[in-house]
């Protein structure tokens, strides 16, 4: 099998396990469904072991099949991002470009990013809808999603901006009438700021114990509870007690002296991140691609949203 070949094979094959069928990979791709399964029983003969598994109803990968499938994915994207490069020079992006994010992100970051990207690209107009209901991107006519939190596989592309970091802060006036915590257990004795999510959740509070083990807290009994993670940092530099926020929307008030950081080394700061999210490479215009690579850049000079978690014990009570 030539080199022509395996790139016909393999887009049949990663296209396949997209579509979960030989049907839909054909439609995808322009060709005949037995033409996608000459395909990818060509690549299996060459690679000598079977991919997928077949039925009349579906397809499923075998374990061979899902190793290849991740690096298949990753050199078709490296080629189509070399074709992007080449066309990106070639043709001034222009048009409109919609974009989701939530009032916080939106405010701080997205917003101060627009001069430059509407500088850079004249022909761009920008719609930005900045809350934080959850969105059908495809489906609600998003061509961009700016999210944070756990995010869970999809079949969007999706574009890491940072991990989102979380923290237990509160004001030095209220540390000083009120003591320091220096464990999980004494948090029962303060007032405690919580977060709940558009969906009902109250945010919970982990800890890490010196086993090994975890301790979450619930933190249901809280003075306050609010669903903006900005005005959860507002009423805590006011002095009401201790909440649990988003690194990077303390970082100022941190560095101002209004907010110190407490249970430092016992809190767990999560596995929450900030990722940018737009449809399949296949279907992305101009106007997103560069949209896209124009935000990544700026977020990455953003020092308040890569703030390495030992530098906060410059902010402790």
């Amino acid at each position: 099998m030539d080199i022509s070949q395996h790139v016909r094979a393999t887009l049949s094959f990663v296209e396949s396990a997209n579509e979960g069928s030989f049907s839909g990979a054909a439609r995808k791709l322009g060709i005949s469904p037995a033409a996608v399964s000459k395909n990818v029983s060509g690549l299996e003969a060459a690679l000598g072991v079977r991919l997928m598994n077949r039925t009349t109803r579906n397809i499923s990968l075998t374990e061979e099949g899902q190793a290849f499938l991740s690096q298949a994915r990753i050199a078709i994207e490296a080629l189509e991002n070399a074709v992007d490069s080449i066309v990106l020079r070639k043709a001034e992006a222009s048009g409109h470009v919609r974009i989701s994010t939530s009032a916080a992100f939106g405010r701080d970051q997205l917003l101060p990013a627009l001069p430059s990207l509407l500088a850079k690209h004249p022909k761009l107009t920008v719609e930005a809808d900045l809350d934080d209901r959850v969105i059908d991107l495809v489906n609600d006519g998003y061509d961009i999603a700016i999210r944070g939190g756990r995010i869970l596989d999809s079949s969007l592309i999706t574009r890491p901006v940072c991990r989102l970091n979380l923290a237990l802060v509160a004001s030095p006036d209220y540390l000083a009438r009120n003591g320091v915590p220096t464990s999980a257990e004494d948090l029962k004795q303060h007032r405690l700021l919580a977060r709940r999510f558009l969906g009902g959740k109250v945010l919970p509070w982990a800890f890490n114990n010196a086993d090994g083990s975890h301790t979450v807290i619930e933190p249901e009994t809280a003075v306050v509870t609010l669903s903006a993670p900005e005005a959860l940092v507002e009423v805590a530099a006011s002095g009401l007690g201790i909440a649990q926020v988003g690194v990077h929307h303390a970082y100022q008030y941190l560095q101002e002296g209004r907010l110190n950081v407490v249970l430092l080394g016992i809190h767990d700061p999560g596995k929450y991140e900030m990722v940018i999210q737009y449809p399949h490479r296949s279907l992305i215009a101009p106007r997103v691609k560069v949209t896209v690579e124009h935000l990544l850049e700026y977020f990455q000079q953003d020092e308040s949203l890569r703030i390495p978690l030992e530098d906060l014990y410059n902010y402790t009570y």
